[in-house]
């Protein structure tokens, strides 16, 4: 069992100390916060909560517990839909309660864990992990992911994510009507200050633009379609709760759970409907779709039916 003595760097005075954690000894900021709310930091006779401010002239004392790395467990997923593949990228269509990859604290399915289940090879380096991982959809977000099968693949796509030159859609149902319709908002996304599972448009936080377009107007809610520049964690979802109208079935980020049970939700209505990139391997554009999931589109009829 690790333990660390570190004295408070002038920097980190008054900073959270999970965020302080994350940043002297290079853990995630999940795993500082689980540290701290094990009780694994002290600063003398004092244990510090994940959310206590550090005191300038500290002298904190960490232990914690090494963990073994996630790993890919071959589970199938039978809803899991194979859109395309090739011996360069696998693209499927993800359902929600899905995440993209293994990690700490995550038991359910994942994308990796099921493709690896269908016989699927990945061949890249990196972590085992996030092997040919080169975007990402939240576990309640369905729709379209594509996976590398190839180191090439993996390089091309990783560089073609960075660079902005893929086309990524969402269909996101939100409260309210946005005001104008269509637009674009541009605010810096970062961890959210008081919430270590959220995220927040705060300064300092890393660029983000998000356009939107509204496609369909309803009672108390809109049907928008979604264009991201950038590709932040919880993006749409941390943008649209900014500009108060926040996705259906959202309640991390301020959803009506009134609403919410109405339409027979129990996660966000938010959808990747459309995702367009250069082929790694030809060079040829093409072009992906994904139908909603079927609680989306029961959604979308009862809204259209108020």
């Amino acid at each position: 069992m690790p333990t660390r003595f570190l004295p408070v760097p002038d920097g980190l005075e008054g900073a959270r100390v999970d965020a302080a954690l994350a940043k002297m000894l290079g853990f995630s900021r999940t795993f500082a916060a689980e540290v701290a709310e094990a009780g694994g930091v002290l600063a003398g006779s004092r244990t510090l909560g994940k959310s206590d401010r550090l005191s300038g002239g500290d002298l904190l004392e960490v232990t914690w517990t090494e963990r073994r790395e996630a790993e890919v467990i071959p589970l199938a997923v039978p809803d899991l839909g194979i859109v395309y593949d090739d011996d360069d990228i696998v693209v499927v269509d993800k359902p929600t309660g899905v995440a993209a990859h293994p990690s700490i604290g995550w038991e359910g399915p994942t994308v990796l864990g099921a493709l690896a289940a269908g016989g699927y090879r990945i061949a890249t380096t990196g972590a085992a992990e996030r092997q040919g991982v080169v975007h990402r959809l939240d576990v309640g977000t369905s729709g379209l992911m594509v996976v590398a099968k190839t180191e090439q693949a993996y390089t091309a796509l990783k560089r073609a994510f960075k660079e902005r030159e893929v086309e990524k859609i969402y269909h996101a149902v939100v409260q309210g009507h946005p005001d104008p319709l269509a637009g674009t908002i541009d605010a810096p996304i970062g961890r959210h200050p008081s919430h270590s599972w959220k995220f927040a448009v705060i300064p300092g936080g890393k660029d983000s633009v998000t356009h939107y377009e509204t496609l369909e107007a309803f009672p108390g809610a809109s049907l928008l379609e979604i264009h991201l520049e950038t590709g932040r964690t919880h993006q749409i979802r941390v943008h649209m709760a900014a500009h108060r109208h926040p996705c259906v079935g959202d309640p991390l980020y301020g959803a009506d759970p009134t609403m919410s049970a109405r339409l027979g939700l129990t996660r966000q209505w938010l959808h990747a409907r459309e995702l367009s990139f250069a082929h790694p391997a030809t060079g040829e554009w093409v072009t992906f779709t994904s139908p909603y999931a079927a609680d989306l589109a029961h959604a979308l009829e009862v809204l259209r039916g108020d």
